[in-house]
């Protein structure tokens, strides 16, 4: 007898997981429903949650969803993906963007009802992006309008009026660029013809220096190389052949030389069991026939090899806005800025101060009495006085103050919520305004988990019998609030999902700023400034109750050390409500916002002193304090 259930939206629920499966030809696959963003992997899918109340809005993402996630499941292969994939992030994205449309376009062919479902997934994401009110090219994003043309030549469906929008801002020029578009049909079909067809695409859109090697022309080489090693083999041997064995080899059938191969490959296999099983431990192989070691793995943080983690797969990198719809972000933001109301004065005061200290330092350096440059108008008088003395030029200096990258690590766990991290998004708000002013460029990140006490890589542990040892137990959530390139105005909703109800979790710190210190390292700055932003020691209840209590923390004390030694990034902290100097060297102790302006702007415009001994000077002086 079925079990009743009082959700209303269950045997909702359970009839699209079944359709999922179908359609994605795979009875195996597990189907899901989470407030988390919708996702894939190869034995799972994970859709939008359907509330009890069961909205046409809702229903129709989850169906749109299902529907794209088994078409990519059916018709997409992660082996051919990775074997064509390039190398340079925006390659990477109009590459994936294409072979979904792709997917999603092969499928409607098969199965017409996909395409209107997907529509409505397109239109929500539209929606949620802010895409209908986009009105230059350069703010819309260029791999999801690639990604809606092929879509919209592959299918001849009209997309919604936000994806419309975007493509018909990149389209003219999107054509222009690439005249193989009318092979577009033909390439469908085939995802490795289709994979080179993106290529292809992508060169043409000026982006080929991210496509990195050709992967067929490896191939090429490697088919060379085999046959020249083949054709050796081949050469008769000078004693020892028989003529007559030449000739039934040439004489025998293609049929029936795979047959012998395989004979042979199968005898070749049961040999070398026999030979493993009969050979004792202490036997020993002929000299130049020794198995090859297994590569050793590669460990999961550069700063300490020990640190292990019991499993990634659930990890996510995820921006802002796909955490919350526009609207919401708004709202939050809103709430922030009440928040900020009262301390309006103060924050701009902090601002200004902290704006003319950096700009203080950009006025402009001169090197005088040089032979050639601008004419130095305030040696004029020497000539007036003698003639005979020569005219004196001079060069402006360089100044390296702008070449510079700024990045906030945000601690967005539990610990840190209400005024903590009030103060946090405020502190992110004012440094990110501040230095856009004087062109630095700042990115924003922040570090959680997923879940309280584990999520599913504890879940996981638990069904395989509690290993031992498992390192990090929990699932990581990483999150840019704002990319180094972007500007603030489009950024400036994103830190009002700090203010959002069940975002902050747990933090392992140690991971979230190797993190933050690998995006800087590969930035092109030749300076680099990593600010953690956060309230004490690293804490997870999962990962600390199975593994030793100092266990986040010695990797944090390690990751610290890998990053103040290589040099690269310059290292500050500052604490919210916590003394952090146990942790980093150059720290400063924030409680209230009222305290930004006296203890904050010397500290954080000594980064950008140009002289060392006047940093350190600073950094003293507070540390003594």
């Amino acid at each position: 007898m079925a079990q009743n259930t009082d959700n209303p939206a269950d045997p909702f629920k359970k009839a699209l997981a079944e359709a999922t499966k179908v359609m994605a030809d795979d009875a195996d696959l597990s189907v899901s429903y989470s407030v988390d963003p919708p996702g894939s992997t190869s034995e799972t899918i994970r859709l939008p949650q359907v509330s009890r109340r069961m909205t046409r809005e809702e229903v129709l993402l989850a169906r749109g969803t299902a529907d794209a996630l088994a078409l990519r499941h059916k018709f997409h292969d992660p082996a051919t993906a990775n074997k064509y994939m390039p190398s340079g992030q925006m390659a990477r994205d109009i590459f994936e963007a294409m072979e979904t449309a792709r997917c999603e376009a092969v499928g409607a062919k098969a199965m017409p009802g996909t395409a209107g479902n997907i529509d409505a997934k397109i239109a929500n994401e539209a929606l949620r992006r802010g895409f209908g009110d986009i009105t230059e090219a350069a703010q819309a994003p260029l791999a999801e309008a690639a990604g809606y043309l092929v879509r919209h030549l592959a299918t001849g469906r009209e997309l919604p009026e936000g994806a419309t929008n975007v493509m018909n801002l990149w389209r003219d020029f999107i054509e222009a660029q690439c005249e193989g578009l009318g092979n577009l049909e033909d390439a469908l079909s085939d995802q490795a013809t289709f994979a080179k067809f993106a290529r292809q695409m992508i060169d043409d859109l000026g982006y080929g220096d991210q496509l990195g090697d050709d992967p067929d022309a490896e191939d090429e080489e490697s088919e060379d190389e085999g046959g020249a090693d083949q054709e050796e083999e081949e050469q008769p041997d000078s004693t020892g052949q028989d003529d007559n064995d030449d000739d039934q080899d040439i004489d025998a059938s293609p049929e029936q030389s795979q047959e012998q191969q395989d004979d042979a490959a199968s005898a070749q296999v049961t040999l070398d069991d026999m030979a493993d099983t009969e050979m004792g431990e202490e036997a020993e192989m002929p000299d130049g026939e020794a198995p090859l070691e297994p590569p050793a793995p590669q460990p999961v943080s550069e700063a300490d090899p020990e640190y292990t983690v019991y499993m990634s797969e659930f990890d996510e990198e995820i921006r802002a806005e796909e955490l919350a719809e526009p609207q919401e972000l708004e709202r939050l933001r809103a709430y922030l800025d009440q928040q900020l109301e009262p301390l309006k004065g103060a924050v701009s005061r902090l601002a200004n101060k902290l704006q003319r200290r950096l700009q203080a330092q950009q006025n402009r350096s001169w090197e005088f009495d040089q032979e050639e440059g601008t004419l130095d108008a305030g040696r004029l008088a020497r000539i007036v006085a003698n003639p005979t003395t020569p005219l004196s030029f001079k060069v402006e200096r360089d100044t390296e103050f702008r070449d510079t990258c700024v990045t906030l690590l945000l601690d967005n766990s539990g610990s840190m919520r209400g005024r903590p991290i009030s103060i946090a998004a405020i502190c992110a708000d004012v440094l990110a305004r501040t230095l856009e002013r004087c062109s630095v460029k700042v990115e924003i990140l922040g570090f959680t988990t997923r879940a309280w006490k584990g999520g599913q890589s504890r879940e996981k542990w638990l069904a395989e019998g509690r290993p031992q040892s498992p390192g990090r137990l929990n699932d990581l959530r990483h999150i840019i609030y704002k990319g180094a390139d972007a500007p603030w105005r489009r950024a400036r909703p994103n830190l009002g999902l700090m203010m959002k109800e069940g975002l902050l979790k747990e933090n392992i710190d140690g991971e979230a700023l190797e993190w933050a210190h690998r995006r800087m390292v590969s930035r092109s700055e030749s300076r680099k400034i990593l600010m953690v932003i956060s309230d004490g020691a690293p804490v997870d209840d999962s990962t600390l109750s199975i593994n030793p209590a100092s266990y986040l923390e010695k990797h944090l004390r390690d990751v610290i050390a890998l990053v103040e030694k290589r040099k690269q990034v310059e290292l500050l902290a500052i604490g919210i409500g916590h003394d952090v100097t146990r942790y980093y060297d150059r720290a400063v102790t924030i409680t209230d916002v009222e305290q930004l302006a006296g203890a904050m702007t010397e500290q954080l415009a000594a980064l950008f002193d140009n002289d060392p001994r006047a940093r350190a000077r600073v950094m003293g002086m507070k540390r003594a304090s």
